[in-house]
């Protein structure tokens, strides 16, 4: 059975189990504390915050219910040629030199690394 298709950020969150739930909307609040004027929709079956229209933090979920943050620079690769962003906690796990993926098991493990991570999306927008 092909996956549900998801038209906004509310049915998203209305299939998500408890745990999962508590983690994505703690993540939700982090991000749009983070930088106040992204803007959140669903995009890629999830939700996806976007700056002046581009997605550049896109939440995901694996199928045991482990939650994935995604920094990128939109839908369409870019040019990565003398971009660079640090990561001195080492959060994320980096594919390309612009995209990002950190992982979150558990509340526990959200609780531990909120704070750099508030501090790496900020940054982020930023790139």
């Amino acid at each position: 059975m092909p996956p549900k298709a998801y038209k906004n950020v509310d049915a998203f969150l209305a299939d998500l189990p408890a745990e999962t739930l508590a983690v994505v909307q703690e993540l939700r609040t982090l991000i749009r504390a983070a930088h106040p004027g992204l803007v959140e929709g669903i995009k890629w079956n999830a939700p996806s915050f976007a700056l002046d229209g581009t997605d550049i933090v896109t939440l995901g979920l694996q199928r045991d219910g482990t939650a994935r943050v995604v920094l990128h620079r939109g839908a369409k690769a870019k040019d990565n040629s003398g971009f660079r962003f640090d990561d001195p906690a080492g959060l994320a796990d980096w594919p390309a030199p612009d995209r990002g993926v950190v992982v979150i098991k558990d509340s526990t493990e959200m609780a531990a690394k909120a704070e750099p991570l508030a501090l790496m999306i900020r940054r982020w927008v930023g790139a």
